[in-house]
């Protein structure tokens, strides 16, 4: 079976350019999520773990939306390799069936991590020279939604949940909360 694994970071990013490219693969089964792969702890990929067998082959539209880091990437290329599974990626035209294909495969996943660990430190680097400039205020702050107190009259009263103020409110877990703490200090 002919299997598709598509990931981008964040909600707000399309993963069409991604389906697109991989369309011409006649994938039978399509594994999409929207995740950072800090780490190899997402849904959608554990589900595609479980569910390919011997003889399927996973399409992929680079090896940077498997996994961030060398070790993870390797670590999920013996697993497949493990199943009898085929990796196939389509920006770096790699199948994992053929020895340089694996060789290629561990290159690139050396490339890509020493690629991200040097954008984060030039990330740092740059943060600190704006805070000594003082041009660097941080994230820009949330202002508090204009149905806050309703809801969160609400939620003080038990009538609804956290999560179900989060999803009235429109906010994320960590903005809700860091709201809530502002709201209750004030």
């Amino acid at each position: 079976m002919n299997v598709a694994y598509v990931r981008v970071s964040t909600v707000e990013q399309n993963e069409a350019r991604q389906i697109e490219a991989l369309t011409k693969h006649d994938i039978e089964k399509w594994f999409t999520e929207k995740v950072s792969a800090k780490d190899t702890n997402r849904a959608k990929l554990q589900e595609l773990i479980d569910f390919v067998r011997e003889g399927d082959t996973v399409y992929i539209h680079d090896f940077s939306r498997l996994a961030r880091s060398t070790k993870d990437l390797l670590e999920l290329i013996e697993l497949f390799k493990g199943k009898k599974v085929n990796l196939v990626s389509n920006k770096e035209a790699l199948d994992t069936s053929t020895a340089a294909g694996k060789l290629m495969l561990t290159m690139l996943g050396a490339i890509n991590e020493f690629e991200r660990t040097n954008m984060l430190e030039r990330q740092k680097e740059g943060i600190a020279i704006a805070k000594q400039k003082g041009k660097y205020l941080g994230r820009k702050k949330i202002d508090f939604p204009e149905d806050w107190e309703t809801v969160y009259n609400k939620y003080k009263t038990r009538q609804i949940t956290a999560n179900k103020a989060m999803e009235q409110l429109q906010l994320k877990r960590n903005t809700f909360y860091n709201l809530l703490k502002m709201h209750e200090e004030a």
